[in-house]
């Protein structure tokens, strides 16, 4: 049978319902390829085995494609962010190490829908699907950060929550952006990615005077390392030598 003849039945199949979710992850291999800048529509087209014409019967362009990929890999990361949140158990602290480690997990794990979700160029709120989408992930993020500003101790100012949760998604990116490029791997770096996060995470919290103490644990300033702790040794989230 001749290449012309499959290409047909290919096309016949994607007619069925099949086009869609196969241009779909024709972009999504392509953005793993090349990078989310780095295809067109008729690579995607191309890729998935149909004619350049045939993506505009669920795609209006590029973008909406891309838009479509993005709405997926916020909703998958949604899913993950609440299942490490577990609604703050065992205690706030410990969930929200979780949170920051299924970032980056999801970051690392899934390189084209994180790409897409954040490195696209396309804005959250081109569409209502990938806009819901995106602020539900937020939310999770959110909802730990509001379990923070609960822990701030007496006589300090609480910080919004809204303020803690954009800083907290901010670092998570920065480190997942930073690991993710070349760079990283070219150069041996002196921590993970979860203990770079950890790091900042704990600083930033005891620059806003939190106690950074766990649930159960004995009142009082967050531990400090004993003096005979080799010079850059990683250190916990919260203070403790690994």
């Amino acid at each position: 049978m001749s290449w012309r003849k499959e290409e047909r039945r290919a096309e016949r199949g994607y007619h069925h319902g099949n086009l869609k979710e196969a241009l779909l992850q024709a972009a999504l291999d392509l953005i793993a390829q090349k990078g989310a800048a780095g295809f067109t529509f008729a690579d995607a087209a191309r890729m998935a085995g149909v004619s350049p014409a045939a993506p505009y019967r669920h795609f209006r362009d590029r973008d909406e494609l891309l838009s479509s990929i993005a709405q997926r890999g916020f909703e998958q990361f949604e899913i993950q962010l609440s299942a490490a949140w577990d609604d703050g158990r065992p205690d706030t602290v410990t969930a929200f190490e979780r949170v920051g480690k299924a970032y980056l997990a999801f970051a690392r794990e899934e390189p084209a829908f994180y790409s897409a979700m954040f490195e696209s160029g396309v804005p959250v709120d081109s569409a209502a699907g990938l806009l819901a989408a995106s602020e539900r992930a937020f939310g999770v993020i959110r909802a730990a950060a509001e379990r923070l500003a609960a822990l701030a101790p007496q006589g300090i100012p609480r910080p919004p929550a809204l303020m803690m949760a954009l800083h907290i998604w901010a670092m998570a990116h920065g480190i997942a952006s930073l690991f993710a490029r070349g760079d990283a791997a070219r150069r041996k770096l002196p921590m993970s990615p979860e203990e770079l996060l950890e790091a900042e995470v704990l600083i930033y919290l005891r620059g806003l005077g939190f106690s950074t103490e766990r649930s159960g644990a004995a009142p009082g300033p967050p531990p400090i390392p004993p003096d005979d702790t080799p010079p850059g040794a990683p250190l916990s989230p919260w203070g403790k030598p690994k």
